[in-house]
């Protein structure tokens, strides 16, 4: 019967992390052996029982105090330049990757594609196609993790936090919580499902289907009287949002801030928080009146506002199959927005 040490190495990256968890793992057992190995030797030759030389040594040890020193600290230098380079490349999304939509929930995990389908307690993937999960807890602090893809990142609520990989073998592999959210915790679980890139075709045209969060948000848009401040035919002087994502925002204070999804997101719930330079802090907030899904489908459609777009209107939107992702672009676009 074969007893597996690791997970399998199904996304990029996980060779990697494997590599510096098993060299720290070395290093450590090096480091018990000369630190322990001495301390074991040197309490039997001068146990009390036994004879030994006690007469204290004034020989100069500088040679060896500096070696002792130095060593390890280069050592643990090293490690740091591989590990901190690992993991900021693992902080920064390639800007074609598909981004899926994630939210926790006392207990469970709601997944929604870019195209709309949504899911629960599963997140299928085609393979090959870097991905990028945006995600935001609904009530207590939850924490999303693959181990075949060695990810994990906590998902808090009140906040975006997101993580990205390319999987690299098709198979189902485990999900889990592994922050304890309350007493359904360890019911938190699911499946990463990675499939090849037609059968994730396949699989988005199957079963019951969704309204695309772009075009949803424009609905919602339209609904909560956004048009009527941030549209042509403005009531109130309002920022512009055609071009907002990505760009960097004046603020009151000679401050600036990039728009990204963090942004938007407070901009609707808490907007005198930060207020654009020359404009008055009269937007009313959102907080409590959108839910955390019709949050991720407003800002979907504020990202959707390339420059020639229409506010208060939907935007054409087109899908691009490079590497076999079917992600939402605005027309015109040659790529996701940074």
């Amino acid at each position: 019967m074969l007893f597996p040490i690791w997970p399998d190495e199904a996304a990029s990256g996980a060779q990697e992390v494997d590599q510096i968890v098993i060299g720290l793992v070395l290093m450590s057992l090096f480091f018990i052996i000369v630190v322990a190995g001495p301390i074991l030797y040197f309490g039997f030759k001068y146990r009390r029982s036994r004879p030994a030389n006690r007469v204290i040594s004034h020989h100069n040890t500088w040679a060896i105090e500096i070696t002792w020193t130095l060593v390890p600290l280069i050592i643990a230098v090293c490690f740091f330049v591989v590990a901190a380079s690992v993991y900021f490349r693992q902080r920064h999304p390639p800007a074609d990757a598909m981004e899926i939509h994630v939210i926790g929930k006392q207990w469970m995990w709601k997944i929604q594609h870019p195209q709309g389908k949504r899911e629960i307690n599963e997140l299928h993937v085609p393979v090959g196609v870097p991905i990028k999960l945006l995600m935001t807890s609904q009530d207590v602090i939850h924490s999303f993790y693959i181990p075949a893809f060695r990810i994990k990142q906590d998902v808090l609520p009140g906040r975006y936090t997101s993580m990205w990989f390319v999987p690299q073998k098709t198979g189902e592999y485990h999900l889990f919580c592994t922050q304890y959210c309350g007493e359904g915790h360890a019911r938190m679980t699911g499946k990463a499902i990675v499939l090849s890139k037609a059968d994730y075709q396949k699989w988005l045209t199957s079963g019951e289907q969704s309204e695309n969060p772009a075009k949803a948000g424009a609905e919602l848009f339209r609904q909560y009287g956004c048009s009527g401040c941030h549209a042509g035919s403005r009531v109130v002087r309002a920022p512009s949002l055609v071009g907002l994502y990505g760009s960097v925002v004046p603020l009151e204070g000679n401050k600036t801030t990039i728009a990204d999804d963090q942004y938007l997101r407070d901009s609707i719930l808490l907007p005198n928080s930060q207020v654009v330079a020359g404009y008055e802090p009269v937007m009313p907030s959102y907080q409590g009146k959108l839910s955390e899904d019709a949050l991720f489908s407003l800002i979907a459609y504020l990202k959707s506002l390339g420059p020639g777009a229409e506010e208060g209107g939907t935007q054409p939107l087109k899908y691009s199959n490079d590497m076999g992702a079917a992600q939402l672009l605005p027309s015109g676009s040659k790529g996701s927005a940074k």
